[in-house]
Order: C-alpha cells, then sequence, then structure tokens
C-alpha cells in the first residue's frame, strides 16, 4: 500500500506504540485516535493526532479500519472489552501484546474479533524494526495488506503460517536487539580491561557493532561467510573466535538462552 493509511485507533503509546504511531504519520495517514492514559507518553504527537484518556472519550463518530492493541499485556483483561464495539463493527484488531493468544483477544473482545498477532522489535524507533505476524482467523485479504502496511512502516514485516511460531520470534526477533546491545557493553568493558581509555573504547564498541551490522544489511554475503573474511588464519581474530567458537562458549550460551525465551514466551501464552 503506497496510499495514505486509513483512520487508525491506538491502544498505548508507550515505545514502540509511539515508534508506531511516528512511522504512520510519516507515511501518512487519514487520522489517528490515540488511548493513553498518561499524558507524557502523548506529549510528542499533541496536535497531530486525536489523544483520549480512555476507551469512553474515543469520539463517537471516528469509524477506525483498525485497532492497534499496544497496551501492556498485564492491563488487556481490564483494557480490551471496551473495544469490542469497534471489533463488531469489522475493524481489524491488531495486538502487539507479548502472550497475548488471537484466542485469548478474540475472547476479550467479545467473540467478533478478527485479529492479526504481531512482534515487532525496538529498531522500529529509527524504522529498521523486524516485524512477524501471524493473521488470525476470518482475516481478509484486504486486511492482510493494510496490516502489513500499518508494521512496513516501521521496517521490514514476515508473516507466519503457525501461531506458535511467534514464541520463537519474540526469543530471537523481540529480544535479539537485546542481546546486540549486550555485545557493545561487553565490547566496550574488555576494551577499558585492556588499557583503552573509557570514551574511546565507548565509540569503538558502539561503531563497530552498528557499523557491522549495516555492512551485514548491504551484503548479500551470509553471516558465516562475513565472518570468516574477517578471520586472517593465524591471526588475531582468529584466536578470539577460538574462544568465542569453543564446545560451551557462545553458541551453546546463545542456544541455551534463545530456548529460555521461547519457553518463558509459552509460559505467559498459556
Amino acid at each position: 500500500m503506497g496510499e495514505t493509511l486509513p483512520p487508525i485507533l491506538l491502544v498505548g503509546c508507550g515505545k514502540m506504540g509511539g515508534a508506531m504511531l511516528e512511522g504512520w504519520l510519516e507515511r501518512g495517514v487519514e487520522q489517528v485516535v490515540v488511548v493513553e492514559p498518561y499524558a507524557e507518553a502523548t506529549e510528542a504527537f499533541a496536535g497531530r493526532v486525536t489523544i483520549c484518556a480512555t476507551a469512553a472519550d474515543i469520539p463517537p463518530d471516528f469509524t477506525p479500519a483498525a485497532v492497534v492493541l499496544a497496551t501492556k499485556p498485564q492491563q488487556a483483561e481490564a483494557a480490551l472489552p471496551g473495544f469490542a464495539a469497534h471489533a463488531r463493527a469489522g475493524a481489524l484488531i491488531v495486538s502487539i501484546m507479548a502472550g497475548k493468544t488471537v484466542g485469548g483477544i478474540t475472547a476479550l473482545l467479545g467473540g467478533a474479533a478478527r485479529v492479526v498477532r504481531a512482534m515487532p522489535n525496538t529498531p522500529a524507533a529509527v524504522r529498521q524494526g523486524f516485524t512477524c505476524a501471524y493473521p488470525g482467523p476470518g482475516v481478509s485479504p484486504e486486511q492482510k495488506a493494510l496490516c502489513d502496511a500499518l508494521l512496513s512502516a516501521i521496517g521490514e514485516v514476515a508473516w507466519l503460517e503457525e501461531e506458535g511460531l511467534i514464541d520463537p520470534v519474540t526469543a530471537v526477533s523481540g529480544g535479539g536487539p537485546a542481546y546486540v546491545f549486550l555485545l557493545a557493553e561487553v565490547l566496550e568493558a574488555a576494551a577499558i580491561e585492556q588499557g583503552l581509555p573509557p570514551d574511546l573504547a565507548r565509540r569503538m564498541a558502539r561503531r563497530t557493532v552498528s557499523g557491522s551490522g549495516a555492512l551485514l544489511a548491504a551484503s548479500e554475503l551470509d553471516a558465516a561467510q562475513l565472518r570468516r573474511n574477517v578471520t586472517s588464519p593465524k591471526g588475531t581474530t582468529e584466536r578470539a573466535l577460538n574462544v568465542l567458537m569453543a564446545s560451551e562458549a557462545w553458541p551453546k550460551l546463545m542456544s541455551e538462552a534463545i530456548a529460555a525465551a521461547t519457553a518463558r514466551s509459552r509460559e505467559l501464552a498459556a
């Protein structure tokens, strides 16, 4: 969809909701109504969208094409019934709430909802996000296309054929930025340990991580080949990788970490 986005109701304007809203405004949207009780969360959007403290404050003549649920999962049970009328009227429901299943969301909306469950990640804030989405029963091709347009405003979109795959997506993509930031953090600390000034260590670690990511995004080579391209035989990088890639080191730890996060996502959905 290259045309202006249709009217959208956004429920929750935290970091991810705000990132999505900024992307829609940049892309062009007919109208957005935001339901957010905390005024400080919507300060940056004052004058650009309609802001409501509660569902009861939504203008009665507002008819959204989609309702995007970006509220905290623990608030879902109390908040979602207030939007059941929009679901009954045919609005697409797009949920980015972790751990809330299509079935659970549909039940909270009175059983008449067409729901897409999506998992974006925080690079959405700079329109470099990656979102996986699963269309629930009854979602039409037109609604799927609308959802694709909403999500592509903050980055790349991929569609899943099984809802259960949202759990490993949450572990890898949803949590992935934290793992990358940890890499920058430990690189900085290691550089300081080796005697580099803290400011230089910080700048070097951040640019190394962000620059490597940009190279990875621009290259047609896979990550393993790019790694090999940096690794001269019997050189310094090879010596470091011998430590990181040992049998009980980084690959094993990452596998265990993703498995743990996937299991936790399944627990939250139970």
